[in-house]
């Protein structure tokens, strides 16, 4: 075996291994409180994971909140990265914008959410709205970042050799600043998850939030368990599908 597999599977054991722990530590905890309204267990809300697999509803809801965070996800991207590098590289639209952005970034996006039903109604569009609020600000923060952090030395080099503005972004800050838009893009991803849940709680009538919600009124506990741990492993297989290509795109270059 090689020292390559060998590490993944020393990776793989530890990881297992911390959910189980996790997993033990609830059903201890389910077992001194007896009572399933509380905190039923694994087993019971697996049992009802089970149950509600087997229902078309669960599917649509599953649905409407990937297509809610995935829709949101891509416009902060899309806005946030451009947005980001165009200030890093002109100090005048910097000094105008940079101003706004600080004044906006501490609002938190569940604040958002009267102006987004007021504006959009309900349904799937405020949702969107929320959810590029909150990935906007940490890509934004890090696309920034890494644009200002681009060496002097190579942008003085490409102006010498007669780089218009366009290449000096396009070739030479967008290139550079790769790993720091990566990282924003990552922790926008777990900001979107969060964002979607709080908007489908009060601006949605469908969606994992909504169900979570729904199941919170009847004191259907293990239903809500089941849409949080739901939540949790679409997260992480999101993640760890981003830190994959990442390292597929960016490890190479990095290591060189």
């Amino acid at each position: 075996m090689s020292n390559a597999a060998i590490r993944q599977a020393v990776r793989f054991s530890n990881s297992l291994s911390g959910l189980v722990i996790l997993i033990a530590f609830w059903a201890a905890a389910a077992a001194t409180l007896a009572n399933p309204v509380l905190l039923p267990s694994p087993w019971e809300v697996a049992e009802v994971l089970a149950e509600v697999a087997a229902s078309g509803g669960f599917y649509r809801d599953l649905g409407a909140s990937l297509r809610r965070v995935l829709g949101g996800y891509i416009l902060a991207g899309s806005v946030a990265v451009p947005l980001a590098l165009a200030m890093a590289a002109w100090r005048p639209l910097r000094q105008s914008l940079l101003p706004v952005v600080s004044l906006l970034r501490p609002i938190p996006p569940i604040a958002w959410i009267p102006l987004a039903i007021l504006w959009f109604g309900l349904g799937d569009t405020p949702s969107f709205f929320i959810t590029a609020i909150a990935a906007f600000f940490p890509i934004f923060l890090s696309s920034f970042a890494g644009g200002q952090a681009v060496s002097c030395r190579h942008l003085d080099a490409a102006r010498s050799l007669g780089a218009t503005r366009r290449a000096l972004l396009l070739e030479i800050r967008l290139p550079s600043s790769l790993p720091m838009i990566a990282t924003g893009l990552r922790i926008g991803l777990g900001q979107s998850w969060m964002a979607v849940v709080t908007a489908e709680l009060i601006a949605a009538q469908s969606g994992l939030g909504y169900m979570i919600q729904a199941n919170r009124l009847t004191l259907q506990t293990a239903h809500v368990l089941v849409g949080m741990t739901t939540i949790g492993v679409l997260g992480a297989l999101m993640t760890a599908a981003f830190a994959l290509a990442e390292n597929r795109l960016l490890g190479p270059w990095q290591e060189k």
